[in-house]
């Protein structure tokens, strides 16, 4: 596959769909019964991908024979492809402002290192035309703004000195704090390369674990304070954490 993010996202277009968009973009979600939603390694993705249509992967399948995925996995397999190229990237679980149901909404994307800027920048590598027309959003896909997506990390931290109301959070039925953990326990592994879901089953949460005490508030506080020393504004080498 090229170096080319704008590219590589058209790509990846023609190789998944989103499991909350197969109808939207007019598709028959019976063409993908049997598939699982949960976040493969890329090897077995592109295993799967290669079952599904042996042709090569740079020419976009009818969406009947894309591969059933969540934003994670489009953030997994950007991340992936740019690391091959030897780009610093990274996947990043927060919230972004431009989906309907929250004001912010659980969602995951890819962050690469542009050496010629100095910064680390959000690709969010899901958005297609489909996404466009019926979001309305006014930025580049491959250029995210942050003021359209907060980490995991920054969620939870504002959420904890009052700028931010938890409830405005969430996913689905699920808001508040509880959910801040969630994503801050989210984005934090995903930065020491765990990005795959077999850990993720906070779906399966229930009281006491709901609920957060002064405890488990502080110890959330530390870990958010440590990811942020470890991630915001840091250029990658040889010297610092693996997720660089």
């Amino acid at each position: 596959m090229p170096l080319d993010i704008p590219a590589l996202c058209r790509i990846l277009h023609g190789l998944l769909i989103h499991e909350a968009w197969i109808e939207k973009q007019g598709f028959d979600p019976a063409a993908f019964s049997g598939q699982s939603r949960a976040t493969l390694p890329v090897s077995k993705r592109l295993d799967q991908l290669l079952a599904i249509d042996p042709r090569p992967l740079t020419i976009a399948r009818p969406g009947e024979l894309r591969a059933l995925a969540t934003c994670r996995d489009f953030a997994l397999m950007l991340c992936a492809v740019l690391r091959q190229h030897g780009v610093p990237a990274r996947v990043r679980c927060g919230f972004a402002t431009y989906f309907s149901g929250h004001p912010y909404h659980d969602h995951w994307v890819c962050e690469y290192w542009a050496q010629g800027e100095q910064r680390w920048v959000l690709v969010d590598a899901e958005l297609d035309e489909p996404h466009r027309n019926h979001l309305k959003f006014d930025f580049e896909p491959t250029d995210v703004p942050r003021t359209a997506f907060i980490t995991g990390i920054e969620a939870w931290q504002r959420c904890r000195s009052g700028a931010m109301d938890p409830e405005q959070l969430g996913h689905g039925t699920t808001t508040g704090l509880f959910f801040a953990r969630v994503n801050l326990a989210r984005d934090l592994l995903a930065l020491a390369k765990r990005e795959t879901s077999r850990w993720d089953t906070w779906r399966a949460a229930r009281e006491p674990h709901l609920a957060l005490d002064a405890s488990a508030l502080s110890l959330c506080d530390g870990l958010a304070q440590r990811g942020e020393e470890g991630a915001v504004g840091i250029a990658p080498s040889l010297s610092v954490p693996p997720w660089q």
